[in-house]
């Protein structure tokens, strides 16, 4: 009876509990239902996503946050998206790596969202200017619109956002004076780097008590850093490297008492270096203000920066001797620049490694007078053990023979000296050396070390090794064959003969970049494959045979460069398969047959010159050349702007005729585009499709055999500097398209058959009258303005391919830079040669198989 009215009891019970948590169940599970996103909010978000394009592949296969964008679904949940728990309106939209294409307008629905809190636009590929309409959002405190594509000036209106706490700008295009910022008393972080923003420094920063961070690096600011700076009391974070700041520099910065980071190098600041009175023990962690135009002595206050980890006063002009016990007190140091110094003092490396920088791992003193005295192993034995050294150009003629016991070196760069000899064989013993830098010196070989030879000697920490510019004989040595994780060998300007040595196959899985360039190798090119490799370039030796097949492996490779050697083969149109390529040189070799055609979707720069193709090409060649027709359909963003490896320790070079003149380009821009299919036996007309390629810069068609008429869709080719057809047979008049093409400032069509009037556009008055004879038919004001008489020479037989025997002036030629502007896609300044303490110039002619204009661009060591 008892247990019956228990479970009776329970009965109730239970339906109270069920009936309870139903209801709850109910009111947890319908609260999306009650508390939907506001429609305006959902409809102006998705009006937004349709006005952007999504780039396909997106950024290391993320998906697009806008993908979960649909309309059955809450915008509150949507990716990116986040709304306030309370009231339900979208507060922050972060769509960054989202892959967006296309412009921010200024009817953007974007600007109905006015409760935005945070807007995170970072890393996709927005761009043209910024809408005044930004201001609209009036409540934002973090606006980070890093790296797209934007350009144009701020507009004004970003001053206004007075609740602004975090602004990046970062990595965008734009340019003008920064607006300004004064009311943004509440701004933490400004970060505007890697833009072209000109003007003085922007004074009303100075009144932003709260900025901890300030960005202001790789623009195109000028004038005097304010003396003043110490109004900003709360500043952690300085860094404005890479501009052309100028003036001296204020103590008053170093006064700051949370100042932690300072980068003003690769400016144009003067005078003499003043740290102040600094009382208390700083905070400063890293000071570099390298590559500046500082003159005298380094100043003794240095030594009360205890806290100091990374310092650079590379380039200081001390003009005098220099006392290297003002760093004993910098026990914190880890990273020490004094390159360049301009010091009577002879710098003594055994001193500086037996001395109180206990912590010291990077010391670089390159362009410094550099005493190595070896010394006794005893006394090395409490040495302090570095991990990188830079000794480049120190007027060092021995190799430092007190680096035997540094174990943890990691980078030696011991370039630009005299050192003669043998590279000792017990450098390749320290265990974990991985860049090592010989170039320009005078070695002559590799020493043997019996060590390595009874240890079955493996180096797999070695990385990089160059040995270019020197001495070097005999055969590629065969331990480098073990050098299992090499990425980068260059032996490039020896004299190293025999063939290229089959056990490099090691290598195969790591070597990104081979370069074996003007030696004297011969042989055939070995069959191996490289599947990481990136650029190989082997130009200028003796080697023979066909390219190997094995190359339609190398998956990755961009650069192929085999000029002026004895290859014998057809045009290699199985290439086309490796989607990477990028720059690809056959000039001077034995090639022949016919162009057969090939689409080459990433290539830039072709050049297969003076060899013996023949036959005719097809109206359609050049159709699918699409990195020659559209940059931004092979857009690198990598933000290197040569050809070579990530860290720039190595650039890609090649000979290029250019204007008339042969060069060679020590490195390779990314955005140049070049073509050169002269010195061949080509025939028949020029492929109209020529003029698809809108962003070539140099086109060379010259001694061949062409016929027919220049097609006018040379009109279409904008960005054209040089254009030579001249030594062919072609008839007709010379198209008046060309006359419009603004940027080209040299053309040859002499020697040709060619009737007419010549094209009157500004360009064509400035040639030379040679660009224009033996063409008896031409005729026009542009011709009779650059010739005063057209002399016709008596009838005779020309030839279509370029005379063994022509001469031509040789000129030698110094660019000291290449710069790409506006227009001026691809400029050489010509000067005398440089000379500076880091830097060598020099010159190597380089003579064609066929009479002509020959020139160096000279390298920089």
């Amino acid at each position: 009876m008892k247990s019956f009215w228990n479970s009776r009891s329970i009965i109730p019970i239970t339906l109270s509990f069920l009936f309870l948590f139903t209801y709850n169940f109910t009111a947890v599970f319908a609260a999306p239902a009650r508390h939907l996103c506001h429609p305006v909010q959902r409809d102006a978000l998705l009006k937004f996503k349709n006005e952007f394009e999504i780039k396909k592949p997106c950024l290391d296969g993320i998906s697009p946050k806008t993908e979960s964008w649909t309309n059955n679904k809450d915008c509150c949940y949507w990716d990116g998206v986040t709304c306030d728990a309370k009231s339900w309106v979208v507060i922050e939209l972060d769509l960054s790596r989202s892959c967006l294409h296309g412009r921010l307008h200024s009817n953007s629905s974007l600007f109905k969202v006015k409760n935005l809190v945070t807007l995170d636009l970072s890393y996709n590929y927005f761009s043209g200017h910024i809408s005044s309409s930004i201001g609209n959002l009036s409540h934002l405190t973090i606006l980070d619109l890093s790296k797209n594509y934007f350009s144009g000036w701020i507009p004004s209106s970003v001053g206004n956002l007075s609740h602004l706490t975090f602004l990046d700008l970062s990595n965008n295009d734009f340019f003008g004076e920064l607006p300004f910022f004064g009311s943004m008393n509440q701004l933490n972080i400004l970060n505007v780097d890697f833009n072209t923003f000109s003007g003085n420094f922007p004074h009303s920063l100075l009144n932003l008590g709260m900025l901890s961070d300030l960005y202001l690096s790789h623009n195109q600011f000028t004038g005097p850093l304010p003396s003043n700076m110490s109004s900003l009391y709360n500043l952690e974070y300085f860094q404005a490297w890479d501009n052309s700041f100028s003036g001296t520099l204020s103590s008053s910065l170093f006064t700051i008492p949370p100042l932690t980071y300072v980068d003003l190098r690769d400016n144009q600041l003067k005078g003499t270096l003043e740290f102040g009175n600094i009382s208390s023990p700083s905070k400063l962690i890293s000071l570099d203000l390298g590559n500046n135009n500082f003159i005298g002595p380094i100043p003794t206050s240095i030594s009360k920066l205890v806290n100091l980890q990374d310092l650079d006063l590379s380039r200081l002009n001390t003009q005098g001797p220099v006392d290297f016990s003002i760093f004993s007190n910098l026990k914190s140091l880890q990273l020490l620049n004094l390159s360049h110094l301009n010091t009577t003092t002879s710098i003594d490396l055994n001193a500086i490694l037996h001395s109180n920088l206990k912590s010291i791992f990077s010391l670089d003193l390159s362009g410094n007078h550099v005493s190595t005295t070896n010394k006794s192993s005893g006394a090395n034995h409490h040495s302090q053990m570095i991990s990188q050294l830079y000794l480049s150009g120190c007027g060092i003629t021995e190799f430092p023979e007190l680096l035997r016991t540094q174990n943890k070196l990691t980078n030696l760069d011991i370039s630009n000296n005299r050192i003669k000899g043998h590279v000792p064989g017990w450098l390749w013993t320290l265990p974990t050396l991985k860049f090592v830098d010989l170039s320009y010196n005078m070695f002559i070989g590799f020493e043997r070390s019996t060590k390595l030879e009874q240890s079955s000697f493996s180096k797999p920490s070695m990385q990089y090794l160059v040995g270019s510019n020197n001495n070097f004989t005999g055969k590629i040595p065969s331990f480098i064959c073990d050098m299992r994780s090499l990425i980068t060998l260059d032996l490039s300007s020896n004299n190293l003969n025999g063939s290229i040595p089959h056990c490099m196959g090691n290598l195969k899985s790591t070597l990104s970049f081979l370069n074996l360039r003007q030696n004297q190798l011969s042989g055939d090119l070995p069959n191996n494959t490289f599947s990481r490799l990136r650029s190989l370039d082997v130009g200028h030796n003796q080697l023979t045979g066909k390219l190997p097949r094995s190359l339609i492996h190398f998956s990755t490779l961009e650069v192929l460069n085999v000029e002026s050697n004895r290859i014998n083969d057809t045009f290699p149109v199985w290439l086309s398969s490796l989607k990477q390529l990028q720059v690809l040189v056959l000039r001077s070799n034995e090639f022949h047959g016919p162009i057969r055609q090939a689409s080459f979707p990433m290539l830039r720069i072709i050049d297969i010159s003076d060899n013996h193709f023949n036959g005719t090409l097809p109206s359609n060649y050049f159709v699918s050349w699409s990195a020659m027709s559209s940059l931004k359909a092979n857009e690198d963003r990598s933000g290197e702007k040569y050809m070579g490896d990530f860290f720039g320790y190595y650039h890609d070079s090649m000979v290029l005729t250019n204007k008339g003149i042969e060069m060679e380009l020590v490195r390779i821009l990314k955005i140049y585009t070049a073509l050169d299919f002269s010195g061949n036996k080509l025939e028949g007309e020029i492929p109209r499709s020529i003029g698809t390629l809108k962003e070539l810069h140099v086109l060379n068609l010259s001694y061949n055999a062409f016929t027919h008429h220049i097609p006018s869709s040379m009109g279409n080719l904008t960005a054209l500097e040089s254009l030579d057809v001249s030594k062919n047979k072609l008839s007709g008049e010379i198209p008046q398209e060309l006359g419009n093409l603004s940027y080209l400032a040299y053309m040859n069509f002499s020697h040709n058959q060619l009737v007419g009037l010549v094209p009157g556009g500004t360009q064509f008055r400035r040639q030379k009258c040679s660009s224009f004879e033996e063409n008896s038919g031409l005729f026009g004001p542009a011709l009779d303005e650059v010739c005063r008489e057209i002399h016709t020479p008596p009838p005779q037989q020309h030839e279509t391919l370029k005379p063994e025997d022509e001469n031509e002036e040789v000129l030698s030629w110094v660019a000291a830079a290449i710069g790409f502007g506006p227009g001026i896609v691809f400029g050489f300044t010509i000067g005398y040669i440089l000379f500076s303490c880091k830097q060598e110039w020099f010159m190597n002619a380089f003579g064609r198989k066929e009479g002509r204009s020959s020139t160096t661009m000279l390298k920089s060591c």
